[in-house]
């Protein structure tokens, strides 16, 4: 797989990020020619032609590259070279402290 796959990673799309209440959302679109050269255990064991979902080292070892904290959710069958990935909206974030640096899980004693 190698020097060929190589050849396509620098081809994979990377949509603009989008959100909703709990999410970041991002798809990543593969070139078709890629799918050739994926292992097979990759796919659906239906014969379906569609990648089931993958975990992180799967999806890196293909070539995709983002940040921490990214999971492939779901596929998109009618064109199985389209991956769609998730991750919590807040991921990574640092809860803001409050502006006294006091957690507010303090015990006073009376």
């Amino acid at each position: 797989m190698g020097s060929k796959l190589e050849e396509y990673i620098e081809k994979i799309h990377y949509s603009d990020k989008y959100t909703d209440d709990e999410f970041e959302y991002r798809h990543v679109i593969l070139p078709k020619p890629l799918l050739k050269l994926i292992p097979k255990s990759y796919f659906d064991p239906d014969d379906s032609g569609v990648l089931r979902i993958l975990d992180e080292q799967e999806w890196r070892g293909i070539g995709i590259t983002q940040s921490l904290g990214w999971q492939h959710y779901e596929v998109h069958a009618p064109e199985p070279h389209v991956l769609l990935f998730r991750r919590a909206k807040n991921y990574g974030q640092v809860p803001p402290q409050p502006a006294n640096g006091r957690t507010g899980k303090e015990v006073r004693k009376k």
